[in-house]
């Protein structure tokens, strides 16, 4: 019964679908923070969206309660809430969308690939520019199946925060030392069955 009187109260409905700010605002609030965050993550470099320790991940989560009243404002409406999503939506659509048609300016605000690693050697400028210690990239080539900066030929940050890793290939020499060392292995094996084999006729004998 209570059930029943609830859903037929005009508050309830009223609390559901009636938003508790402006329209204006309700559309206005969302594309200011949008546009904050994505300002702040640019100027505040590559390393939040890659996410290299714990600390980065603290942030991103905390950024997402920190500006929630922010875009909501006092209103706890289902209208305000789909109002405020489909704003962000269409910012995002927007400004996808232009960057899309003004490459050079997608570039520019987005800014450029960094490359921390340059045939096995470090880059230590290029990791202080992006805040990043040896420790942390190192873990970024483990994740990646390499064991050593030697193996890498070249690592870039990409402005996504991702990293793009190249491995190095080995030269002609290198390739014909390890076929020989290949060939000699497989000599040696051939070399003790036969000596295993003789061993063997001997004791029978």
């Amino acid at each position: 019964m209570m059930m029943a009187e609830w859903l037929s109260s005009p508050k309830m409905w009223t609390d559901v679908f009636v938003t508790g700010a402006p329209l204006i605002e309700k559309v206005m609030r969302p594309v200011l923070v949008y546009g904050f965050l994505v300002v702040a993550l640019r100027v505040f470099g590559k390393r939040e969206l890659a996410q290299l320790n714990p600390f980065d991940l603290v942030v991103l989560l905390s950024l997402s309660n920190t500006v929630q009243n922010a875009i909501i404002g006092n209103d706890n409406s289902l209208t305000g809430g789909v109002v405020g999503a489909l704003a962000l939506l269409i910012a995002n659509y927007v400004v996808v969308r232009f960057l899309f048609r003004h490459r050079r300016l997608d570039q520019l605000f987005e800014g450029k690939p960094t490359t921390l690693v340059d045939k096995g050697h470090l880059k230590k400028d290029a990791l202080a520019r992006e805040l990043l210690t040896r420790s942390e990239l190192l873990t970024v080539l483990h994740r990646q199946g390499f064991d050593s900066l030697e193996e890498v030929q070249q690592c870039v940050l990409e402005p996504g925060g991702t990293f793009y890793i190249q491995r190095k290939t080995p030269s002609g020499d290198e390739k014909a030392h390890a076929e020989v060392m290949r060939a000699l292995g497989e000599l040696r094996g051939q070399v003790d069955a036969l000596v295993a084999r003789g061993a063997r006729r001997d004791d029978y004998n």
